[in-house]
């Protein structure tokens, strides 16, 4: 089962990009885990900010693969926080499904001890294993959240071995095997998803991902509590609302963000004025 398990994490130590190649401004950021790992982070201010979104980036790699799916945040007034789990890029430690998911807290404890940051308007992105991670964190450790949103989530981890051993041809004549006995569905967002703090969600999928099935994310989206929304794009592939710029993704995503800051946004902390 532990050999399986790795079928879901692929973390690398590899330069892909860098904000620099954006033009983006960046802060370099370390802080430490509930196990006392140090974690690495990138930190992406925006001018005049509106608000803050944690970013839980996807199975491989780390987030030097990953930020430029937000780097489109800051030019709409939002501050990005991106973070490597343990075991990922520069952030020490080994990775375990729990322990991603406790790293999410972590990130969250960071971010509301910062200066410039104001804890009302946090809101957290979670695309892929991240939006299963960021939704099991957000509910087991209660954060508080002005918003939650998850693009192209899997609803449990047995289904999505499932799904993409089936369409895989060396492996789809034991899918249902590895699944089922290789395979835990411990922490899986289904069970935890309808136990998130009180907090508007957005639900966002492609049904023509071929890495995720589109209907897990429905059924997570069917297992939480109002407020919520779906964006299912018709024709969308796996993480392809945000990369396509002209389509109804970014805007979508991006107007849900605003929203669930809108009551809070004239309200500043004294000390943050």
């Amino acid at each position: 089962m532990s050999y399986a398990e790795r079928f879901f994490y692929y973390p690398t130590c590899k330069e892909y990009d860098h904000p620099n190649d954006y033009g983006l401004a960046c802060e370099d950021v370390v802080f430490a885990n509930a196990d006392g790992n140090r974690l690495h982070g990138w930190f992406f201010p925006a001018e005049d900010p509106v608000g803050t979104i944690l970013h839980c980036h996807g199975n491989a790699g780390n987030i030097s693969a990953h930020f430029g799916f937000v780097s489109w945040l800051p030019s709409q007034r939002w501050n990005v926080f991106c973070f490597d789990y343990r075991g990922y890029g520069a952030s020490a430690g080994t990775v375990t499904r729990r322990g991603l998911i406790d790293d999410v807290a972590a990130a969250h404890s960071y971010l509301v001890q910062r200066e410039d940051t104001i804890n009302e308007r946090l809101c957290l992105f979670g695309q892929s294993l991240g939006g299963a991670v960021g939704l099991v964190g957000a509910a087991i450790h209660a954060l508080p959240l002005a918003g939650i949103c998850v693009e192209g989530s899997f609803s449990s981890y047995r289904a999505a071995a499932r799904f993409v051993t089936q369409r895989t041809w060396y492996l789809w004549a034991g899918s249902a095997v590895i699944s089922r006995l290789l395979v835990s569905d411990e922490w899986s967002p289904k069970d935890y998803v309808g136990q998130l703090p009180d907090m508007p969600k957005l639900f966002v999928c492609g049904d023509n991902d071929r890495i995720v099935d589109c209907r897990q994310t429905v059924e997570l989206f069917d297992a939480s509590d109002e407020p919520k929304q779906l964006l299912r794009i018709a024709g969308g592939e796996h993480l392809g609302a945000v990369e396509n710029e002209s389509g109804d993704g970014r805007s979508t995503i991006v107007t849900f963000f605003n929203d669930c800051v809108a009551a809070t946004a004239q309200v500043v902390p004294p000390s943050r004025q």
